[in-house]
């Protein structure tokens, strides 16, 4: 029989035992579900229905598009080789590296299919930067519709975003002037422009720190792990080509994610 201070051990014991110091969840989320939980519940839902109808948008014609942006890649090399797998053991990688300085990716994820599109790899990743790499995404097929799926970084809501959505859908409209009227005043007004649901180019934002609702997330982790990681650069040029690489064999065999999240139904 285990007296009591023998089965307060074995308690701590079995506890330490369960104990799972390299898993990792968040718990704190968006500011936005407590403070406005009727508007984190239509943004919410809103995207769901966006993923839950990529295929049959498709199917029409339309697209939709995950975006987000992978900032300060390091081309990071390993200052001792690693060592290969022996039978029995892991390879072997030396902590120490080399800074050769960072680059960033603009990334389009495509919902109905799972493959990244027209992937934008530069150094930096301005206002200036986004709208580039959108228009050349929606070059691709200049008359379809275009749904992103973003976060409310300031990027994402531009004039020149404005601007370009507007002249890209034939809008003949007076846009005001940034910081004093109209649809250019303010982040707020701009982004009711650009997620305005009747536009064919239109941009639909996530809530609040809520960016496990972009599924492009999810494509960052998969190029982290697999790749970054892992490899060791001399240059900028040679990660950018490494990216680049990784792009076209994952798109051989991409798929669209089993994206699960049921969304938060309404109070009628």
């Amino acid at each position: 029989m285990l007296t009591g201070s023998q089965k307060n051990l074995s308690v701590v014991f079995k506890n330490e035992v369960n104990l799972h110091p390299h898993k990792i969840r968040y718990w704190l989320h968006s500011t936005e579900k407590a403070e406005d939980p009727e508007s984190f519940a239509l943004k919410v839902n809103e995207i769901c229905e966006i993923y839950r109808n990529a295929q049959d948008s498709r199917q029409e014609g339309g697209h939709v598009i995950s975006t987000d942006e992978m900032t300060g890649i390091q081309a990071l090399e390993h200052k001792y080789p690693d060592k290969l797998p022996q039978p029995g053991q892991c390879a072997k990688m030396e902590f120490e590296y080399i800074r050769h300085g960072t680059t960033s990716l603009i990334g389009f994820f495509d919902v109905a299919t799972g493959r990244m599109e027209v992937p934008y790899i530069n150094p930096t990743r301005t206002e200036e930067d986004f709208v580039k790499a959108v228009k050349a995404l929606i070059n691709t097929d200049p008359k379809a519709s275009w749904t992103f799926v973003c976060d409310g970084l300031n990027t994402h809501r531009s004039e020149s975003l404005v601007r370009y959505v507007a002249e890209a859908c034939s809008m003949d409209l007076e846009l005001g002037e940034k910081g004093k009227k109209g649809i250019l005043k303010d982040m707020k007004s701009r982004s009711k422009f650009l997620h305005d649901p009747s536009h064919r180019i239109r941009f639909v934002y996530t809530p609040k720190h809520s960016s496990w609702m972009n599924q492009i997330e999810i494509w960052f982790g998969i190029i982290n792990r697999k790749l970054l990681k892992r490899k060791s650069y001399l240059s900028i040029e040679e990660l950018e080509q490494s990216i680049q690489r990784f792009i076209e064999q994952y798109n051989l065999t991409a798929h669209p994610f089993k994206w699960t999240y049921a969304g938060i139904p309404l109070a009628i």
